[in-house]
């Protein structure tokens, strides 16, 4: 082997890679909360038929399109054009105001484990107040973030390696407790049918959330072929990547059933679950609320840093990497230091609608949280969506394009395989737009509203910008 061949990247290096930006502790919480232990199941059909195609698409797309710098958007732009990458880039950019507006609640929520711990302080006060609290924390990191400051995203790399291996340690000690401290298991029904999920309306409400945790391996598609040999080291990482994910699926799941009843979850378990479930553990093992502590400072600064970087990375990717006729003219405009002053007040106002707004509708802070993670799992997804539409477009063109890792020969099995993701996603997100909330209630009809108009006229927002680029790039 050359001295060049040993500097790239072998098949663990990238499993390790993409495992870091694809898993965290909040997947195996959340989804949990939607199904007890029934979710084990639902992991292994969720990896075997939607995640292992979709992580290999993605990487027979980078390696054929190594050069691009816009991710899905040169995809889309290479199979179908710069007018549809524009909206894979518009997409990318708008399915992050959800997911922007539910980060300040996550702070407030690991600073109050922080300095109290206990989750109560959130309920002191009435829910348009604690987001009228979240609005303020998220125009002082927009502010942060115009500065140009990075110390936050450092930081927050560190937290958020620290939370990932808490993770990773609290599976471990979780699973020994029974064993070596005599832990009594909170599930005591662990037949064969408590894993066997009911495929009824109710299940397929809750898929969305599983696409949603699965979802992000695109990112991992520049380092295709930085492999020592990507056909063969690529794929071998991705299928260590899917074991790995699925190994931590099923065993964390198992793990929350021995603290959690399956069949008795605590409502509030997606607000406070990890919190619940480091401060049990510390209790498990004699140490107080030392893991619980420690696991709310990491991810605190954890959350501080990713709202910083999900403010500028999306929107940057947005104007800076679209074609200008699609782009209106006032939005390109930017400080001394480099900031797009416009779009982060495009960004603001957005995202100050959908903080406010819910507010005045949904009863109490547990049931807003609630609310905004699964917009969050509705509309996120959208962006795997250009993903398999760019690989099916590849598929059609396959023979103009050289790669050197192939997912499939046949270019009919990977239009079919595409699509069946392609569709598999749509149908996730349509059935996540039905709430949680007793049916038929005021509240219920409130947030279904929300769940059907938000996605619409974020993507429809989409539609005006060209418009107004046309009118005003003179």
């Amino acid at each position: 082997m050359s001295k060049a061949d040993a500097k790239r990247l072998r098949w663990y290096n990238i499993a390790l890679m993409a495992f870091v930006s694809v898993w965290g502790f909040g997947n195996v919480v959340n989804n949990y909360a939607n199904q007890g232990l029934t979710v084990i199941t639902s992991w292994v059909l969720i990896i075997g038929l939607y995640f292992i195609p979709y992580a290999l698409m993605v990487g027979q797309l980078g390696s054929t399109f190594k050069e691009g710098k816009g991710g899905v958007s040169t995809w889309i732009k290479e199979t179908m054009g710069p007018q549809i990458a524009y909206f894979a880039a518009w997409t990318y950019w708008a399915v992050h105001i959800p997911y922007l507006a539910q980060k300040p609640q996550a702070i407030l929520i690991a600073l109050g484990w922080t300095f109290t711990g206990s989750g109560k302080i959130i309920d002191a006060y009435s829910t348009l107040t604690i987001q009228l609290a979240c609005l303020v924390v998220f125009l002082i990191f927009l502010w942060i973030s115009a500065q140009g400051i990075s110390s936050l995203k450092r930081i927050g790399t560190v937290a958020g390696i620290a939370v990932f291996v808490m993770s990773l340690l609290y599976i471990v000690l979780a699973l020994s407790a029974p064993m070596l401290r005599g832990v009594q298991v909170a599930s005591s029904n662990m037949s064969v049918g408590t894993f066997i999920p009911e495929f009824n309306f109710a299940y397929f409400t809750t898929l969305s959330m599983l696409v949603f945790a699965v979802g992000g391996a695109e990112k991992i598609a520049p380092y295709v072929n930085h492999t020592y040999n990507p056909t063969k080291e690529f794929p071998r990482g991705m299928l260590t990547l899917a074991m790995m994910v699925a190994v931590c699926a099923l065993l964390g799941s198992y793990a929350m059933g021995i603290m959690f009843n399956s069949s008795s979850i605590p409502t509030d378990l997606k607000m406070n679950g990890q919190y619940y479930a480091f401060q049990i553990l510390g209790e498990y093992y004699g140490i107080g609320n030392t893991f619980l502590i420690l696991y709310a400072i990491s991810n605190t600064l954890a959350q501080i840093s990713a709202l910083a970087f999900s403010i500028d990375a999306p929107l940057k990717v947005l104007l800076l990497d679209t074609d200008e006729k699609y782009i209106p003219r006032k939005l390109l405009k930017t400080n001394n230091k480099g900031t797009p002053v416009n779009g982060y007040i495009m960004t603001a106002i957005l995202v100050g609608i959908l903080i406010v707004i819910p507010a005045l509708g949904i009863g109490n802070m547990n049931s807003l949280f609630n609310w905004l993670l699964t917009l969050n799992s509705i509309v996120m997804p959208l962006r795997y969506l250009w993903v398999f539409l760019a690989y099916i477009g590849l598929m059609k063109v396959a023979d103009k394009y050289v790669s050197d890792y192939k997912f499939v020969k046949s270019h009919k099995a990977g239009i079919v395989i595409g699509g069946w993701c392609f569709f598999f996603t749509a149908f996730a997100c349509f059935m996540g737009m039905f709430p949680e909330v007793p049916v038929y209630s005021v509240e219920w009809y409130f947030q279904l509203t929300l769940n059907i108009l938000t996605p619409f006229i974020l993507m429809g927002l989409g539609l005006i910008l060209p418009r107004i680029a046309r009118a005003t790039n003179k």
